[in-house]
C-alpha cells in the first residue's frame, strides 16, 4: 500500500509538473506571439455596433457617434452602400447630388456651412492612411464621396481619444434645409459596423497594443528646474505645481529604443514643463561619449507621438522642452536616444536618465505667465423653456455683477496688469463647460458698447488661448475666423459683435478677451442656443437625436424661401426671382436664374393647372355637379400653390395649401373611376367619403412619394369595381332568384353563356372604347412626368404632369355611354305595369262619376 501511494503520488507531481510545462507554453507563445504579430491577445473588443439598412433620400444626413476611450487602440468601420460613383468624375458632380461621409471630432460635421468648407473634400477613396496627418478635426472636417464599399481601421497613432462622429449626407448645400414642394432624386441606402478595440491594461499602448507606456509618479513640490528666471518668477505667483518623475527614479535605453511616457493633465494649466537630470551615456569604442548622443523628445496631446507626428519636439540634452499653455487631457511624450557619430559603426549605447516634468497652474481665479490676469469660471443658467433640451446662458461666479441677466458688465471684471510692461494691453480670460450630449448646440458670444469696441476675442477648446495658439479669433470686421468651418459672424460693427461656434464641441472652452484702455460701457453675454440666429425668423429649429442616441443636435427646416444651415441664404424672393442656387462645381451661391426665365417657369407651374378646365366643362354640361365643383377646386388649389412655391402670393400656408393640392388631385382621379360606374348617388356619397378618408391620409401622411400615383390608381380601379357590384347586384337581382328553379345543368350552361355574352356586348356598349385608350395614354403620361421630376427640370415635367392628369380624367369622362338595359329586365318589369293599370282604373272611377 505504502508503494502505491508513492508511486501515485510521483504520478500526480508529474501530471502537475507537465500541466505546469504546458500552461507556461501556451502562455509563452501568446506573449511572443503578442510581441511579434501584433499583440493581439493584448486587446479586447470595447464597443461593437451594426447599423441596419438606412435610407437617404435627396438632402436627408445620418450622423453616427463614435465613443473612443483612452486606452482604446484601434477603430475599425465598414460601411455598405448602393452607391456607384466614379471618383474621377466625381469632383465633375453637382454637390446637391453627391453622397459623402465626413469625419468630425468632439461634434457632428457640417460640410455646407461654409465655402471654404469645400477644401474639406477629399476626391480618393478612403484608407487606413487617410488619417496619418489629420489634425485639429475639432476645428475642421474630413470628407470623402461615399463609395460601394469602405472599410478602414484608424489607430491610436493617428487619432486621439474622444468622442468621434460620423456624418452620411446625400447631397449638401444651401438647398439642404429648404422646404421643398418636391423632393425628387436619387436616394442611397447604407448599412455597416464599427468596432473599438482597447488594451487590456493602461499600461500598454500603440495599435496592437505591444508599447508600454510608463507612468509617472507625482507629488506637489516646487522644485522647478534651475536657471530659468521665467519659472522662478511663476514660482513667486503660483499656488499649485505638480511634479512628476519616473517610479524607478531612472530609466535606461538599450540599443537606440525609444520609450514612452503619459501624464494626465486634469486642469487648465500655464506651463507644461519636461526635463531630465542624472544622464549616463556608456558608449562601447569612443571616448566622446555626451556630444554623440541625444535626447529628442516629442510630445502629442491624445496620441503616441512619432517623428513624423508631434505637436512638440525638442532636444532635452540641451534643455526642457516646455509647453505653453497645454491642453486638457492626457499627454504623451516618447524620448528617443540617437547617436549622431560620424564616421563609425557597430555602437552599442546605453543612455540612462531620470524623465521629470511639472504642470504649472495659477491660483484660483488667475491666469497667465505671472499669474496676474483675471481668470472667471462662469455657471450655467438654464433656461425656463423645458422643451427646448441644452439651452443655457453664463454668468461668472462672482459678486462684481449682477445674475439677473444674461448679459454683464465687463468693466469690473477686466484684468488691471499687463504683460510686457505694455500698461495699454491686458487679457481676461472666462472658462465655460460643455456639458456631455450638448455637442449638437452652438455658442454664442455678443459684446454690446455705448462706444467703439476695442476687444480682440480669442476662443480655444481645452487650454486658454494666446496670440499664436486658438481655434477661433475675432479682432475686427476684417480680421476673424469668419472663413472658417463653424464660425459665423452675424454682427461686426463697432458698437456691437455677434457670432457663433457652430456644432460646438463638449467639455472645457476658454475665452480670452484681450482688451485696451478705453472708455464706455460695454456688457457681455454668452450662451449655449440650439440653432444659430433662431433661424433667422425664416425656419423653425428641430432637434433629433443621432444613431446612438445619445447626442441631441439641432438644424433649421427653413420655409420654402430660404435655405442654408441658419436659413439666411435666401433662394426665393418675394418677387420671384431666385437669387442663388447651388454651383456645380464648388458650392457657392450665385445668380443662377434670369428673370425671364423664372417668369416662364412660373407661368407654365400655375398655368398648366388650366388643363383642369376640359373635366370640369364636361361635369357641369352634364350635371355631374359634385364631379365640377371637385376639379374646379382642384385645379385652383394647385394653381395657388404653385404660385406660393415660386415665390408669387402665398393666401394661406405653405403646408395648408401642398395638402389642399395633393387631396384635391387624389380625389380627382378617383371620383373619375368611380363615375364610370351607373350607380345611384346614395352608393356614390358613400364611396366618395371613403376615399376622402384614405387620400386625405396620403396627403398629410407623405404627398409626394411616387408609390401614390400607383395607390391613387389602384384605388380609383377598386372604387369601380365596387360600384360595378353594386350596379349588376342592383339590376341583376331577378337572375340570381331565377337560375335556382334550373334543376337542367344543360339549361343552367345556356343561361349562364347568355348572360355572360348579353354583359360582354352591355360593356362594349357602356363606353366610347377610343376615348378608354386616350385616357389611359394620358394616365400613363402622368406617371412618367411624375418618375421623371427632379429639383432641376421639376418645373418642365411637373407641369406636363397637370396637363396630363386632368387630361386623362376629361378623356375618361368622355369614354362613359349611355347605360345600355336588357330586354330582359324591360320586359319583366311588373311595377310599371301595375303603375299604368292603377292609373286606368282611377281614371275609370272618375269618368263613371
Amino acid at each position: 500500500m505504502g508503494f502505491n501511494w508513492i508511486l501515485g503520488l510521483g504520478y500526480l507531481n508529474l501530471l502537475c509538473i507537465i500541466l505546469m510545462v504546458y500552461i507556461a507554453t501556451c502562455f509563452g507563445g501568446e506573449q511572443v506571439r503578442g510581441d511579434d504579430g501584433g499583440g493581439l491577445n493584448n486587446t479586447f473588443v470595447f464597443s461593437s455596433f451594426t447599423y441596419e439598412k438606412t435610407q437617404l433620400r435627396p438632402y436627408e444626413w445620418r450622423y453616427i457617434r463614435v465613443n473612443l476611450p483612452p486606452w482604446f487602440c484601434s477603430v475599425s468601420i465598414a460601411l455598405e452602400s448602393d452607391v456607384n460613383i466614379d471618383l474621377r468624375k466625381a469632383k465633375k458632380a453637382s454637390r446637391s447630388t453627391l453622397p459623402i461621409i465626413c469625419f468630425r471630432e468632439g461634434s457632428p460635421p457640417l460640410p455646407d456651412v461654409h465655402n471654404t468648407s469645400q477644401t474639406g473634400l477629399v476626391f480618393d477613396s478612403i484608407s487606413n492612411s487617410s488619417f496619418g496627418g489629420a489634425e485639429g478635426l475639432q476645428i475642421i472636417e474630413q470628407c470623402y464621396p461615399l463609395q460601394k464599399s469602405m472599410s478602414v481601421r484608424l489607430t491610436n497613432e493617428q487619432i486621439a481619444p474622444g468622442m468621434w462622429y460620423l456624418g452620411l449626407f446625400n447631397g449638401i448645400g444651401p438647398v439642404r434645409t429648404q422646404s421643398k414642394m418636391i423632393n425628387r432624386g436619387q436616394s442611397y441606402s447604407f448599412n455597416g459596423n464599427v468596432s473599438v478595440e482597447a488594451c487590456t491594461t493602461p499600461q500598454m499602448s500603440g495599435q496592437f497594443c505591444n508599447q508600454t507606456v510608463d507612468s509617472l509618479s507625482c507629488l506637489d513640490s516646487y522644485n522647478l528646474p534651475k536657471g530659468s528666471s521665467d519659472n522662478q518668477t511663476f514660482l513667486q505667483m503660483a499656488k499649485d505645481v505638480v511634479h512628476c518623475r519616473t517610479m524607478d527614479n531612472e530609466t535606461c535605453h538599450e540599443a537606440n529604443g525609444a520609450k514612452v511616457f503619459s501624464l494626465d493633465v486634469v486642469g487648465i494649466a500655464e506651463k507644461l514643463i519636461i526635463t531630465v537630470s542624472n544622464v549616463s551615456f556608456n558608449l562601447a569604442g569612443s571616448s566622446n561619449n555626451t556630444n554623440k548622443v541625444v535626447l529628442s523628445c516629442y510630445a502629442r496631446h491624445g496620441s503616441i507621438p512619432r517623428s513624423t507626428l508631434h505637436d512638440y519636439s525638442g532636444n532635452l540634452s540641451q534643455g526642457p522642452l516646455i509647453i505653453p499653455t497645454p491642453k486638457i487631457g492626457r499627454w504623451y511624450v516618447t524620448v528617443h536616444p540617437v547617436s549622431i557619430s560620424s564616421g563609425e559603426t557597430g555602437i552599442s549605447t546605453r543612455v540612462c536618465y531620470s524623465l521629470e516634468w511639472q504642470v504649472l497652474q495659477c491660483p484660483m481665479g488667475k491666469a497667465g505667465p505671472n499669474c496676474t490676469w483675471e481668470r472667471y469660471m462662469l455657471q450655467t443658467v438654464l433656461r425656463k423653456n423645458p422643451s427646448v433640451a441644452f439651452e443655457a446662458y453664463y454668468l461668472p461666479i462672482t459678486e462684481k455683477v449682477s445674475p439677473d441677466s444674461a448679459n454683464f458688465a465687463l468693466e469690473p471684471l477686466l484684468s488691471n496688469s499687463s504683460y510686457g510692461g505694455n500698461n495699454d494691453v491686458g487679457w481676461t480670460f472666462f472658462l465655460v463647460d460643455i456639458p456631455s450630449g450638448a455637442a449638437g448646440g452652438n455658442i454664442h458670444i455678443r459684446l454690446l458698447s455705448d462706444a467703439k469696441i476695442t476687444y480682440d476675442i480669442y476662443a480655444r477648446y481645452g487650454g486658454f488661448p494666446s496670440l499664436d495658439r486658438w481655434d477661433y479669433y475675432y479682432t475686427n470686421s476684417t480680421s476673424s475666423s469668419n472663413g472658417s468651418m463653424f464660425f459665423k459672424v452675424y454682427d461686426s460693427s463697432e458698437k456691437s459683435i455677434s457670432f457663433y461656434i457652430l456644432y460646438v464641441r463638449e467639455g472645457t472652452w476658454s475665452f480670452g478677451l484681450r482688451h485696451l484702455n478705453s472708455a464706455g460701457s460695454t456688457t457681455m453675454s454668452l450662451s449655449l442656443e440650439r440653432c444659430p440666429q433662431k433661424c433667422s425668423s425664416h425656419g423653425t429649429c428641430q432637434s433629433f437625436l443621432d444613431t446612438s442616441g445619445l447626442t441631441l443636435y439641432s438644424y433649421c427646416a427653413c420655409d420654402r424661401n430660404h435655405g442654408g444651415f441658419d436659413c439666411s441664404v435666401e433662394l426665393v424672393s418675394h418677387r420671384g426671382i431666385v437669387f442663388c442656387s447651388l454651383n456645380n462645381q464648388n458650392g457657392v451661391c450665385h445668380p443662377a436664374f434670369s428673370f425671364t426665365r423664372h417668369i416662364w417657369q412660373s407661368i407654365a407651374l400655375i398655368a398648366s393647372n388650366a388643363a383642369a378646365v376640359l373635366p370640369a366643362y364636361w361635369a357641369l354640361r352634364h350635371k355631374a355637379f359634385a364631379e365640377w365643383v371637385l376639379y374646379t377646386a382642384s385645379g385652383i388649389s394647385s394653381g395657388l400653390y404653385h404660385a406660393c412655391d415660386v415665390g408669387t402670393w402665398c393666401p394661406l400656408t405653405f403646408h395648408v395649401l401642398q395638402f389642399m393640392d395633393f387631396w384635391l388631385s387624389f380625389m380627382a382621379v378617383v371620383s373619375t373611376f368611380v363615375y364610370l360606374a351607373a350607380i345611384d348617388e346614395t352608393s356614390k356619397r358613400t364611396i366618395h367619403t371613403v376615399v376622402a378618408i384614405l387620400t386625405a391620409l396620403m396627403a398629410e401622411t407623405g404627398p409626394t412619394r411616387s408609390s401614390n400615383i400607383a395607390l391613387v390608381i389602384s384605388i380609383g380601379a377598386l372604387g369601380l369595381l365596387i360600384g360595378w357590384l353594386i350596379e349588376f347586384f342592383t339590376h341583376y337581382r331577378s337572375f340570381s332568384g331565377s337560375i335556382s328553379f334550373h334543376l337542367n345543368l344543360f339549361d343552367l350552361w345556356l343561361t349562364i353563356v347568355a348572360w355572360i355574352r348579353n354583359l360582354f356586348h352591355t360593356l362594349l356598349k357602356r363606353f366610347r372604347w377610343g376615348f378608354v385608350v386616350a385616357g389611359f395614354a394620358a394616365l400613363a403620361m402622368a406617371a412618367i412626368s411624375w418618375k421623371l421630376e427632379t429639383s432641376q427640370t421639376y418645373w418642365i415635367w411637373h407641369s406636363m404632369w397637370h396637363i396630363s392628369i386632368y387630361t386623362s380624367s376629361f378623356l375618361f369622362l368622355c369614354s362613359k355611354a349611355k347605360a345600355v338595359i336588357l330586354e330582359e329586365e324591360r320586359t319583366s318589369d311588373g311595377n310599371y305595369v301595375l303603375t299604368r293599370q292603377n292609373s286606368f282604373s282611377r281614371g275609370d272611377q272618375r269618368d263613371n262619376r
